[in-house]
């Protein structure tokens, strides 16, 4: 099937007028400074209005926080519902088998199964051999690796082993593969920052260069698969992506994403990360599971060559690449973009450290990273603005998926925490008198499903994580710490999360750059 750019798909706007109405000219640029203030900015103001209304008015202010207490509430329980129609998703998609699926999903649009190929993108920095070969050996156990899979194993020249590691892997596992590639991305190139997005855009040019520009491969055959260094992919994703890329009328304008399970060293971390990590794996799994949500990509995932050529590959400069380039695309094709789960989870790595305290300072610093995604809510923003010809509701529903999370993880976590704590402490008196009243009835009712969720996402990750080593017998400080992990969330949330999410928002209001950091895995 040929591929079409969205120009040349629906209208030209720069001749003429589109489907919106709206005439090519080039719209007015709000400065980024100033939509990158947008998270901070709201988590401030809602600080400052939130000290003011608890002086003055505590009760309403108090309703307010109870009201959105009650809205993150649902959340939690519409999460815990789609988790469970998750869990069930993954258990019949282990037992598919795929060459059955391709026939009978095959259609006279699709694609010959055997004439898809996968890159494979690992981009790393001073990541160690036995990680590396880990990660290599579960992609050699793909049913079509040896036929169908070429691997790009991109390193950075900051890193002074690169060649060196890259030269072992290669001679190590070039056998097991269709292709064995090892880019350097170099350092210092101008614009770019040092983070995986810039070296995963270098090695996919560098992919497409061979494969398509020297070897001949037909473009429209490729879907590439971009991963953290320890990813390690379920044995039949790369088969079940194969399938589905061949059968999907929309495959250039989708991307895939399997949930994630941060279970690789779950035995190895401090027990009070465990819940805090199942709880991430949790929500992952919803937002794709759920129907009433919109899924963006997260950590690895795939999409075609042609979707990733045409929109300009990844940008150089950004931290959340997943986001970024889900947004880019989403407007490059003019809303004509969606998101496929595949329910095959992979294994990730969870933060560690040599102590508690190392854990909890390693956990902050990737927290911190990951909410520098808030930028995305200014990029989202300026790219509504130079394609308008969109039309105003698929720009206001993306703006509004990425404004969403990251304001409240920011504004609304002070609101709910400080609206509902201040009332009590400047006017103890007041909040006793009304304690039967409707806010008071709303925060209990709240707390009690986020409890019960947060007790079923446990026990749903004590259920699916791998078996604990035979040698490794649980200790009894670990039971009391793993006992204590539950009524210590929300601290462990408030010191982990909420806060590296509103120093990362700060630091973007006050222009202060985010120093890119690999976060310690044990």
């Amino acid at each position: 099937m040929p591929y079409q750019s969205p120009g040349t798909r629906r209208h030209n706007v720069q001749f003429g007028v589109g489907q919106s109405g709206f005439v090519g000219v080039e719209p007015t640029r709000i400065p980024q400074r100033i939509l990158d203030a947008i998270p901070g900015a709201m988590a401030w103001l809602s600080l400052g209005v939130v000290i003011l209304a608890a002086i003055h008015v505590p009760m309403l202010m108090l309703f307010g926080a109870s009201l959105l207490a009650l809205y993150s509430a649902l959340r939690f329980l519409l999460a815990g519902i789609a988790t469970i129609i998750g869990l069930r998703r993954v258990r019949a998609w282990h037992n598919n088998d795929w060459p059955q699926e391709y026939r009978r999903r095959r259609t006279e649009t699709s694609l010959p199964l055997d004439a898809i190929h996968h890159v494979v993108i690992i981009p790393n920095y001073k990541e160690e051999l036995s990680t590396l070969r880990t990660t290599l050996d579960r992609l050699a156990e793909q049913p079509n690796a040896l036929d169908n899979v070429t691997i790009v194993l991109a390193m950075e020249a900051g890193d002074p082993d690169a060649v060196t590691k890259g030269e072992i892997l290669k001679a190590e596992y070039e056998r097991l593969f269709k292709h064995f590639f090892v880019p350097i991305h170099p350092k210092g190139i101008h614009n770019e920052m040092q983070c995986k997005s810039a070296n995963q855009a270098w090695a996919a040019r560098w992919a497409k260069r061979q494969l398509v520009d020297e070897m001949g491969y037909n473009i429209h055959h490729i879907v590439v698969t971009t991963m953290d260094a320890d990813t390690l992919w379920d044995k039949h994703y790369l088969e079940a992506l194969g399938v589905l890329f061949a059968t999907d009328d929309q495959r250039y304008s989708a991307f895939w994403q399997a949930p994630i399970r941060y279970h690789s060293n779950v035995w190895r971390i401090n027990p009070f990360m465990r819940l805090l990590h199942g709880y991430s794996s949790a929500w992952e799994l919803a937002y794709l599971a759920a129907p009433w949500w919109q899924a963006l990509p997260m950590s690895s995932y795939s999409l075609s060559l042609k979707l990733l050529d045409n929109s300009g590959y990844w940008d150089a400069d950004v931290i959340a690449d997943e986001w970024h380039m889900y947004i880019k695309a989403y407007f490059k094709r003019e809303g004509d973009m969606v998101l496929r789960p595949i329910y095959l989870p992979f294994l990730a790595s969870a933060t560690g450290g040599s102590g508690i305290w190392d854990s909890i300072k390693q956990r902050y610093r990737q927290t911190l990273r990951h909410a520098w995604g808030a930028k995305e809510i200014g990029y989202t923003v300026s790219q509504s603005r130079e394609h308008p010809y969109v039309g105003w509701l698929p720009s206001f529903r993306m703006t509004f998926r990425v404004a969403h999370d990251n304001l409240l993880a920011g504004a609304g976590w002070i609101i709910i925490t400080a609206g509902t704590q201040l009332p009590a402490l400047m006017h103890p008196e007041l909040i006793i008198a009304n304690r039967y009243s409707l806010p008071m009835i709303i925060l209990q009712v709240s707390f009690a499903i986020i409890s019960a969720m947060t007790l079923l996402f446990w026990i749903v990750d004590v259920r699916i994580r791998p078996p604990r080593p035979p040698k490794q017998a649980m200790t009894r400080i670990e039971r009391l710490q793993t006992a204590l992990s539950i009524p210590m969330l929300p601290t462990l949330t408030l010191v982990c999360v909420a806060l590296p999410v509103l120093q990362a928002q700060t630091q973007l209001m006050l222009g202060v750059p985010l120093h890119f950091r690999v976060t310690k895995k044990v």
